[in-house]
């Protein structure tokens, strides 16, 4: 029996057994790393928001002060009355408050909802009902008002829980319509549950006894973008699945320092939590994306989950400062730039052919100057110390792999889906091949149908959809293979290529079929202006696109192409902007099928976001939307076409 095996088959009923395991293992070691303001001075936003001002530190919690936190959240629940399986809804950005809740809510049996506190009230109120919530941890009273006046809708709610408190005021001034539910902050249930072990102090560890790996842990409702979002059903067993399939795929390290800012309400940034308790590495938490960057140097993670745009984002930012500093530091760059695709794509290459990892001598010393002229810094960007980056969510373009590789930044693409529990396909570090998702993780396996989707089966798939017998028969078979709605390929080394979404795929009125997200990638790999790109053209003669601008890349050059005064509202309306863009769309539509090309496009007038609900909270774009919200622009494009 093989390590990976063994490990699989021996995995702890849940995760709760699983925390319990590493703090009697690693009690005085470092748990949790995560920003707080510096007493005296102006605090940051509130976590997750934008705008962040006030000096900040770093504070580190122990597996143990965890455990003891924990051990209370999870007795204040018991003590307000919470059964087994019972949902705890969690309504917060990405922050350490979240993974106690998390793991109180599990220690005490119960199981978690989700909710993005991005999302709107109407939502939000639709989950806590559909889920049968009985408590609430509200980041702040900005998401506990969004139940407020709607209690009559939710009659099992009977407790909300505060982790920024302090917001609301005492009693919560000006907030009405929450007669009949009990408020407390975070620091009130913690001292709730102290006394409850007091006078009970075997509950805990009682009501994880009790734990089965079958039985519910957490619900996540999947971000629709039509109708109502549909409650994933995730057991105790998928993430202890997680946990141990991520340490025997080599993702994860003890010594470790895990950066995590994605959303935790999304499945990706939830089953981390799980592999980081197995390994027992530390994880530095703050979901505010407008810190990253200030966050990288500090924290100097040596692993970091990140989503396709973030990537892209980087990229651009280095390629735009670099044309704005023009002259020979752009050749420079672009040079640089040419040779690290090159070295990534031979070292690829070999390894692939013959298992080693060899390049040209001319190459590698080609690579070796440009990584003391540019390579260098770009690493210190990230900190200095990442030995990889687990990408997913998305497609990464490939060319933007092939970039950061070749300048050191191992980016490691991955897939899953939220029915099976994150990543379940990733690739091997010592193996990534860059244009692939990896291999499937020890213990999943995947085959492709006869129409080219990709099938699933593994201890990580849902075990259906709440309250949706149907829906879950559409996408679960009865021996276990889950429908995924993409369309892919495999290997013969095994390694999986996602070409498409099954839905996403159209067919253009001269009947040819047409995968946009292959355009997309082509596009976002040559042009380092862009922001995002959807290419329309579902029973129409024609494809379009619809085109955003980044901002931070575009109005370097704007203020060296004569623009210098505009804003970038009219930076982007500029014929000299839609030229520019104009010029790597026909540099794509050489390489395409006649069919293929993009014969018209529109520039937006801002880029694409999730306060607009055009993207989800993991930055993956809600086609739907986008087309509905923009429907004049792209008939504007079609006026007066006719059938080919």
């Amino acid at each position: 029996m093989s390590s990976a095996q063994s490990l699989l088959e021996n995995r702890p009923v849940s995760v709760a057994h699983l925390f319990l395991s590493r703090v009697a293992a690693t009690p005085d070691r470092e748990a949790y790393r995560h920003p707080v303001p510096i007493a005296g001075q102006a605090a940051s936003g509130a976590s997750g928001s934008s705008g962040s001002s006030g000096a900040e530190r770093w504070r580190s919690l122990t597996w143990a002060q965890t455990a003891e936190r924990v051990r209370a959240i999870a007795a204040g629940l018991i003590a307000l009355g919470l059964r087994p399986e019972e949902r705890v809804a969690i309504s917060s950005a990405t922050r350490v408050e979240w993974i106690l809740a998390d793991l109180g809510v599990m220690c005490a049996g119960g199981a978690a909802t989700a909710v993005y506190p991005s999302t709107n009230a109407d939502e939000t109120v639709y989950i806590l009902s559909d889920s049968g919530s009985r408590a609430l941890f509200a980041e702040n009273a900005a998401q506990l008002a969004k139940v407020a006046g709607r209690l009559d809708a939710l009659p099992g709610l009977g407790h909300a829980i505060l982790f920024d408190a302090e917001e609301s005021g005492p009693p919560l001034e000006g907030m009405e319509g929450l007669q009949g539910l009990e408020v407390l902050s975070l620091a009130e249930l913690e001292k709730r549950g102290t006394v409850y072990l007091e006078e009970h102090p075997d509950a805990v560890d009682e009501a994880i006894r009790a734990i089965e790996p079958e039985q519910l842990a957490t619900l996540i409702y999947t971000s629709g973008t039509t109708g109502r979002p549909k409650g994933v059903r995730l057991v105790h067993d998928c993430w202890s699945y997680q946990a141990m399939a991520q340490q025997a795929r080599g993702l994860l390290r003890s010594d470790d320092v895990q950066y995590l800012w994605l959303p935790l309400s999304h499945v990706f940034g939830k089953a981390l939590i799980s592999g980081q308790i197995q390994t027992g590495h530390v994880l530095a938490v703050d979901g505010r994306i407008d810190r990253i960057v200030t966050n990288l140097p500090t924290v100097r993670p040596t692993l970091m989950a990140s989503a396709p745009r973030i990537f892209e984002k980087v990229y651009n930012g280095i390629a735009g400062r670099a044309r704005a500093e023009g002259g020979a530091k752009y050749r420079i760059f672009l040079w640089a730039a040419k040779v690290a695709r090159a070295y990534a794509r031979a070292g690829q290459e070999s390894m692939a052919a013959t298992g080693r990892r060899r390049v040209p001598l001319s190459l590698a010393v080609q690579h070796a100057v440009a990584d003391r002229l540019v390579y260098g810094r770009i690493r210190e960007a990230f900190g200095g110390k990442l030995r990889a980056s687990v990408s997913g969510g998305a497609a990464l373009a490939p060319d933007i792999g092939y970039f950061f590789a070749g300048a050191g930044v191992r980016i490691l693409e991955g897939y899953g889906l939220t029915e099976t529990s994150s990543g379940c396909v990733v690739n091997p570090a010592d193996d990534n091949r860059i244009g692939t998702v990896g291999t499937p993780l020890p213990g999943t396996e995947v085959r492709v149908a006869e129409d080219g989707e990709i099938l699933l089966r593994g201890p990580g798939n849902m075990r259906g959809y709440h309250n949706l017998p149907e829906k879950s028969a559409e996408v679960l078979e009865s021996d276990g293979w889950l429908h995924t709605g993409d369309i892919g390929e495999v290997d013969e080394d095994g390694f999986v290529r996602i070409t498409d979404r099954k839905k996403d795929l159209f067919k253009t009125s001269g009947g040819k079929y047409v995968a946009p997200t292959e355009i997309e990638g082509r596009f976002k790999a040559i042009c380092p202006f862009v922001g995002n790109i959807l290419v329309i053209g579902d029973g129409r003669n024609f494809c379009s696109a619809l085109i955003t601008v980044d901002e931070t890349a575009i109005m370097p050059w704007a203020a060296s192409h004569g623009l210098g005064g505009l804003g970038y509202a009219e930076v982007v309306s500029t014929p000299q902007v839609h030229e520019l863009i104009d010029g790597f769309v026909q540099r794509v539509n050489a390489d395409l099928q006649r069919w293929q090309t993009v014969k018209k496009f529109a520039v937006l007038p801002r880029d694409l976001d999730v306060e607009h609900g055009e993207l989800t909270p993991s930055l993956k774009v809600k086609r739907p939307v986008v087309e509905r919200d923009y429907a004049e622009v792209i008939e504007a494009m079609y006026e007066g076409s006719r059938e080919a």
